[in-house]
């Protein structure tokens, strides 16, 4: 039986930063971070794809950008888009939440049968990359901070983490490999961290995270990729190669 999906510990990233409603409920159905997201994604944003050509001629990568935000990045041209509407159902459960505006997402799978539930999934035998770029609220804007990028999606700092095993996070077993801070200039600044997680059943997972916001606070914007911890090894140049490409042009 294919284990189900965590989910992660926010309802809405960190807009509601102030209510930390850490994994509610266990590793059976951990709080929804994204209940924000239950109809299509469309419209919320201007998305270009294009590909990328080799010299030879030969495709290798699919470019991603959505112009509004002035977000962009790169995936392996094999790499299959997700449907704004099974991406939005994995993110946000069968709830019909109302999606705020100015929220952006995307997500690619490496899989040959790409499913939008290897978002959290402990099934995730290749790369699954998500990108995410919303406005912050005057509280999560207040409350920024690197180690609030750093817990932006699931727990990474010793507090948080601690705080989310109290509530029931089904995850264990971390193991934090590398934890930078970003400056690629413009006022953006951010984090990245890479970090391993075991699922209930037994699967460990690599976790690749970059989160940005802009120099007055004013927007999140989030790449994130994820797979079983051989995967990640199997597939380190590459993956590397995706998270690099994240750039951000915004002031």
């Amino acid at each position: 039986m294919r284990p189900a999906p965590i989910r992660a510990p926010h309802p809405r990233v960190i807009l509601q930063i102030t209510k930390r409603k850490r994994g509610q409920g266990g590793h059976a159905g951990l709080a929804s971070r994204s209940r924000w997201i239950s109809r299509g994604l469309a419209g919320l944003g201007l998305t270009v794809i294009g590909v990328m050509v080799a010299a030879c001629g030969a495709p290798q990568f699919t470019y991603v950008a959505n112009s509004a935000s002035q977000t962009y990045f790169k995936v392996p041209n094999g790499w299959h888009k997700m449907s704004d509407t099974a991406l939005a159902r994995a993110l946000g459960g069968s709830n019909s939440a109302t999606i705020p505006n100015g929220v952006w997402s995307v997500g690619y799978d490496g899989s040959a049968v790409p499913s939008a539930a290897h978002i959290l999934g402990a099934s995730a035998t290749q790369p699954f990359v998500l990108a995410l770029v919303e406005p912050l609220s005057a509280a999560a804007m207040n409350a920024m901070s690197y180690n609030t990028l750093r817990d932006v999606f699931l727990p990474v700092t010793p507090a948080d983490r601690q705080s989310a095993a109290g509530r029931g996070f089904g995850l264990t077993g971390f193991h934090l490999l590398q934890d930078a801070v970003l400056t690629p200039g413009q006022g953006v600044h951010g984090v990245r961290d890479i970090f391993n997680y075991t699922f209930p059943n037994g699967s460990t997972d690599t976790f690749d995270q970059i989160a940005f916001t802009n120099a007055n606070a004013t927007r999140l914007y989030l790449l994130v990729l994820h797979c079983t911890a051989s995967c990640y090894t199997k597939h380190a140049s590459e993956i590397d190669t995706v998270m690099k490409s994240f750039t951000v042009r915004s002031s």
